[in-house]
């Protein structure tokens, strides 16, 4: 029905990079401890898999936060609300980060920018969605996603090239050498402290971009969906979109939601796979490459200046896969994609543990390696939260996806925080394997659960699923 309306692409696309400058930032943060981590450790002089594990996933105790307030306050206050506080905090964590002269106060401010990572995470999909077109929907949704590679990589990069300004750094420094270099002393603070510029241009962007639509009308201020409707594609479309909205809204769940609600049998279902999803995104692996991948690739035979080489490669590949996704999401759809992307992990994933148990690592280990972030960065990455966002009902959308949102972020600090103590006890093999046969779980579960969400409106999935 929305192909026979004139749809204001030029507005709708405006919005949807506003809001996916969250995605953005997320990457940044997310990323940029992998490419500090040889600097900070020495400087901070982290020394226990326990120590070196806390300081890599402490940021993730704030996504949990940030994740608990999006589910409590999302559907109150607004998705448009949350994601301006969320900039203030990305770049306070940012300048505090830099600034840190102690582990405490350290991953005190990386706490902080978790908080924002949480919430930015949760909400810059949620609201792309009930802004985007059906039609359109999974491409914009995704380009949250792209945005997340463009800040990995943005992350990758700031961390080679600052590395690279430090020319009394040798191939295979000892950690007392790197401790006293620049980037022991100065650099490793600029590679956070950069965030500030764009973490303040998200903030300042999200004051001109307009409410949900969805949320407006779920909290009874249609005349504002309405003006927002009309400017992205005239006054029929607005109406027709309003009234559709307002058909899966029942007058007691306009105001607030009923948490009660998220009990009932169907809305079970579909929160327990977004759950699946969440930890079968993080515990397929992928994640210890990005937080790891200097001590990877230094167990491959790599030395600190290839190591963040090959630590930029990843990023570019990441940023790459999305566009395939892009062009091929609302194609073929999103069950198909992340069946096909699951299996292949799996068996890349016994290729790469192959690899270690024989003792052959090298360029073929690479190769591997960036087999597998391709993979995972053009169906896992993006789909997860295309998924998330499409399955839940419009009334209790907020909450819903923020309970899979706080999976994920539960998922995340037990793989990163338990990868050192884990990789020391069951070595680089079996810890590969591992996650295959994770992956290889995941693609049983999606083909006998996750249902084909391309091409509806959300709406019309409201009524098919729950």
């Amino acid at each position: 029905m929305e192909n026979n309306y004139p749809i204001n692409q030029r507005y709708i696309w405006m919005i949807t990079f506003a809001a996916a400058m969250g995605g953005f930032l997320f990457g940044y943060d997310f990323v940029v401890i992998g490419g500090a981590k040889p600097f900070y450790e020495p400087f901070f002089n982290l020394l226990t898999p326990t120590q070196k594990g806390w300081g890599t996933s402490s940021a993730i105790v704030g996504c949990v936060i940030g994740t608990l307030i999006c589910v409590l306050l999302s559907d109150k206050l607004g998705r448009r609300r949350l994601l301006i506080a969320s900039g203030f905090l990305f770049a306070l964590s940012a300048l505090g980060t830099a600034l840190a002269n102690n582990f405490f106060s350290f991953n005190a401010f990386r706490m902080i920018g978790g908080v924002a990572m949480g919430a930015a995470l949760n909400l810059s999909p949620m609201y792309i969605s009930e802004i985007a077109p059906a039609n359109k929907r999974g491409i914009l949704v995704t380009i949250n996603q792209l945005m997340i590679m463009i800040g990995i990589l943005a992350a990758q990069i700031v961390n080679l090239l600052i590395s690279r300004l430090d020319t009394e750094l040798i191939a295979s420094p000892t950690a007392q050498m790197i401790r006293d270099s620049w980037s022991g002393q100065i650099g490793w603070r600029w590679m956070f402290g950069v965030e500030a510029i764009p973490a303040i241009l998200f903030f300042l962007l999200m004051f001109m971009v307009p409410e949900s639509v969805r949320w407006l009308v779920k909290n009874g201020q249609e005349k504002k969906a309405i003006k927002v409707l009309t400017k992205m594609g005239g006054e029929d479309y607005a109406a027709y979109e309003v009234n559709d909205i307002q058909k899966t809204l029942s007058k007691e769940h306009v105001a607030h939601v009923n948490f009660k609600e998220l009990l009932n049998s169907k809305i079970l279902k579909l929160i327990a796979l977004g759950v699946f999803l969440a930890f079968l995104q993080q515990w397929s692996g992928i994640n210890v490459v990005i937080y790891y991948a200097s001590d990877i690739f230094q167990a491959a035979g790599f030395n600190l200046q290839e190591m963040m080489v090959q630590i930029v490669a990843i990023g570019l590949v990441m940023l790459l896969s999305v566009f395939v996704t892009i062009f091929t999401v609302e194609k073929l759809g999103r069950r198909k994609i992340l069946l096909m992307a699951t299996l292949s992990m799996a068996i890349v994933y016994g290729l790469i543990g192959g690899g270690f148990y024989i003792g052959k690592t090298g360029t073929i280990l690479v190769v591997l390696m960036l087999v597998n972030v391709m993979l995972y960065s053009l169906s896992l990455a993006p789909l997860f939260w295309v998924v998330l966002s499409e399955i839940y009902p419009n009334r209790i959308r907020g909450a819903a996806m923020s309970i899979g949102a706080m999976a994920h972020w539960l998922a995340n600090f037990a793989l990163t925080f338990s990868f050192p103590t884990i990789k020391e006890n069951i070595g680089w093999a079996n810890n590969f394997w591992l996650y295959g046969v994770i992956c290889l779980i995941g693609f049983f579960v999606l083909y006998r659960y996750l249902p084909e969400t391309k091409g509806k409106t959300l709406e019309d999935i409201e009524r098919e699923l729950a």
